[in-house]
């Protein structure tokens, strides 16, 4: 379905935000069952947040952006980029026929401790930021507006 055949009816409505109160698996860890079953998780969990808003929809081929902040229980292991594939694979299909579509990904760890403002929250986000970690917020959005630089 191109975008400008785009049915509001049967497709997604963008943006979708959920938790993940877990955490994230590495792409370089060499255990490919638990790497395999934590995007199984991830899928699951973004198919079960889909399915509160809409029963049947289409997928589409709209160019979109995803946000994942990661709040750990303490200071993170690894490098905070090794934790965006899985999470990006586990959400193919349910979100986007492919990930190849998400043209923007923003990733950041707000480690405990380390003072962060937010000046704009939605609840979800504010949802996250009151969790005991770990959790991790993600955002799947259709909003263009990277696109405009200064």
């Amino acid at each position: 379905m191109s975008e400008a055949t785009r049915d509001p009816d049967i497709s997604l409505p963008f943006p979708i935000e959920f938790l993940i109160r877990d955490t994230p698996r590495s792409h370089q860890s060499t255990n490919s069952k638990a790497k395999a079953h934590w995007k199984q998780k991830v899928g699951e969990l973004a198919r079960s947040h889909v399915n509160t808003m809409r029963e049947l929809y289409f997928l589409d081929d709209r160019v979109l952006a995803a946000t994942i902040f990661y709040f750990p229980t303490a200071a993170m292991d690894g490098d905070v980029d090794n934790i965006v594939k899985l999470i990006v694979d586990g959400m193919i299909t349910i979100f986007y026929p492919d990930d190849q579509l998400l043209e923007r990904v923003m990733v950041q760890k707000f480690e405990p401790g380390v003072e962060v403002v937010f000046y704009s929250l939605t609840p979800t986000l504010e949802q996250a930021t009151e969790t005991e970690p770990p959790v991790i917020y993600i955002r799947i959005d259709d909003d263009r507006s990277w696109r405009e630089l200064p």
